[in-house]
């Protein structure tokens, strides 16, 4: 019987980079959205976001935000 092995191709560090732009660019415009409607609104929303707790800037918040669901994600 013919011992056959399969190993998946690796990918390269360029569809890497693609792969994690395609995740991170659509997270983070929807966090942030959702983070500028809250302060539009009034809201406190560093506490809906997970990682963001500790930020004073928006940007920084939903920087740490989409890096905390991305490495719940993959």
């Amino acid at each position: 019987m013919n011992d056959l092995t399969y190993a998946a191709p690796k990918p390269s560090r360029k569809e890497d980079k693609l792969s994690f732009l395609l995740i991170f660019a659509p997270c983070f415009l929807l966090l942030l959205s959702l983070a500028l409607l809250g302060q539009l609104v009034g809201l406190h929303w560093q506490d809906w976001l997970p990682g963001a707790e500790d930020k004073a800037s928006i940007f920084s918040g939903v920087h740490a935000a989409v890096y905390t669901l991305m490495s719940h994600i993959i």
